[in-house]
């Protein structure tokens, strides 16, 4: 059984944590077998059914643009024309709580297949049908997923998640945090780069 957990503090249609996305990938590399790592949604943008307004959507434009010129991470532009952008990312983490109900590695599957399907095939993760098919595509037992992703329990999940986050006054997407040896060790608050980060967490491991 783990003894330690590593939190992963994020919202998969936060660009920031797209960026991010390697130097996760390096980190869950290198961590120990009894490090557990939790992902824990962030809820970046509460439920809407309105169209982004034209002053958020500047904004969000330009943070993928800030993203691809300090990170490298590459975005389909076309999402702008192809899709009804709307200030809404509860759906997509009620997607990755749904999914982790399923399959044990459910969550992280589908917080990366929404962030796949966002930023590289420009579809609307705001979309109750985006998500289903990314469960039919993750092979999710589809008819399971369509009631739980709308279902008060899920709901629940996610806001006990919201309480977690508040614990730990992470406000910043992505947070991590390293919960070791009875120690909590802040690897990232907001997007950090991966040579400081790997940094932290190497020193920590070997201490």
């Amino acid at each position: 059984m783990p003894t330690s957990t590593l939190y992963y503090i994020a919202d998969p249609m936060c660009s920031w944590c797209w960026g991010f996305q390697p130097t996760l990938e390096s980190i869950i590399d290198i961590l120990p077998e009894e490090i557990d790592v939790r992902y824990v949604m962030g809820g970046l943008a509460k439920d809407s059914d309105e169209p982004m307004p034209a002053d958020t959507l500047e904004y969000v434009k330009q943070q993928w643009q800030l993203v691809t010129d300090r990170t490298g991470a590459q975005f389909n532009w076309d999402f702008w024309t192809a899709c009804q952008p709307r200030r809404s990312t509860y759906p997509a983490c009620r997607a990755a709580i749904a999914a982790g109900e399923q399959q044990g590695a459910g969550l992280e599957d589908m917080f990366h297949a929404i962030q796949r399907a966002y930023y590289m095939e420009a579809r609307n993760p705001s979309d109750l049908e985006t998500l289903i098919s990314l469960a039919a595509e993750l092979k999710l037992d589809v008819d399971r997923f369509s009631t739980d992703i709308v279902s008060p329990g899920i709901n629940d999940m996610l806001y006990k998640d919201f309480e977690l986050r508040r614990s730990f006054h992470a406000d910043k997407f992505p947070t991590v945090i390293l919960d070791y040896n009875q120690e909590t060790m802040w690897l990232a608050y907001g997007y950090e780069e991966a040579d400081k980060v790997m940094d932290v967490l190497e020193s920590v491991l070997h201490s």
